[in-house]
């Protein structure tokens, strides 16, 4: 199945303008903006289909049962509504597929990666009153229920696996080959939460180099979040240029220079020589 394409310009600027006002609201919505991630990157995702996709986790969430008791008794809740009846979990291929990183495919597919699976998890159970929240471990996302004297990890890659320490512990290791630091297993904010999703969108984008319109999408919904890596600012203007849009990319290239000559004079330059190779690529 071909990965999905953006909307048109217009559409696009509009959706890249309501993901900066949700993402600098008091209270961000993680679904409102992850479902603003799927409309930049596919133009089939209109007003109807966000509203559909909002109707489908009040859904689920209506189907868990009342208040089913401590921590662990809303993980295994989730886990029997989620991954054993409706079929929400990960396989490997999930990887490779841009839809993975989309919320509204992941709710049409119940297939995807394990944030994106999380933030399904996270907002059913969040609508059902659950103490839920993310766990962003080393290379492997999960969820968490109750607070830290009482924490349920929940694996929704795996059906809503139950973990145990050993289990969190294995899965760090695994990721970085050192040992699970308890601050890895601190409550996710939702905007690192988004900033996580979209990073994993420009990774699949710079595996495929014939995809960079998937590239500049991901970066500039990145730079519309409140905090984010300075870096990326030299991403866009690089994509810019790479997409043959010499003037732009120019001009951002050199508004990066004079935000880098303050700390790193030498880097500063080269990056004013990239502008001046875009520009010289107009003769």
């Amino acid at each position: 199945m071909a990965a999905p394409r953006p909307p048109e310009p217009g559409r696009a600027a509009e959706v890249r303008r309501r993901f900066a006002e949700e993402a600098r609201a008091e209270r961000p919505d993680l679904a409102t903006l992850c479902l603003l991630v799927g409309a930049a990157g596919d133009g089939a995702l209109d007003e109807a289909g966000i509203d559909a996709a909002q109707i489908e986790l009040d859904r689920l969430a209506g189907l868990l049962p009342y208040r089913p008791g401590g921590p662990r008794a809303w993980a295994l809740a989730l886990a029997e509504l989620l991954g054993e009846r409706c079929g929400f979990r990960g396989t490997a291929g999930d990887y490779q597929r841009l839809g993975s990183s989309l919320l509204h495919t992941v709710l049409e597919r119940r297939r995807g990666l394990p944030i994106l699976l999380s933030v399904v998890w996270m907002e059913v159970a969040r609508r059902a009153g659950a103490p839920v929240y993310g766990v962003a471990l080393p290379g492997h996302f999960v969820v968490g229920f109750g607070p830290p004297e009482e924490q349920v990890l929940a694996d929704p890659f795996d059906g809503g696996r139950v973990l145990s320490g050993g289990d969190a512990e294995t899965l760090v290791v695994g990721a970085t080959g050192a040992p699970l630091d308890p601050g890895m297993l601190s409550p996710a904010d939702p905007l690192d939460v988004v900033l996580r999703i979209l990073n994993n969108v420009r990774a699949w984008a710079a595996a495929r180099p014939e995809r960079s319109d998937v590239a500049l999408w991901a970066v500039e919904l990145s730079l519309a979040l409140p905090s984010r890596p300075a870096r990326l600012r030299y991403e866009w203007a690089q994509l810019l240029v790479r997409r043959g849009e010499f003037l732009r990319g120019a001009a951002a290239l050199e508004e990066y220079a004079e935000v880098v000559a303050s700390v790193d004079e030498a880097a500063a330059e080269r990056v004013r020589g990239e502008a001046a190779g875009a520009r010289a690529l107009l003769n």
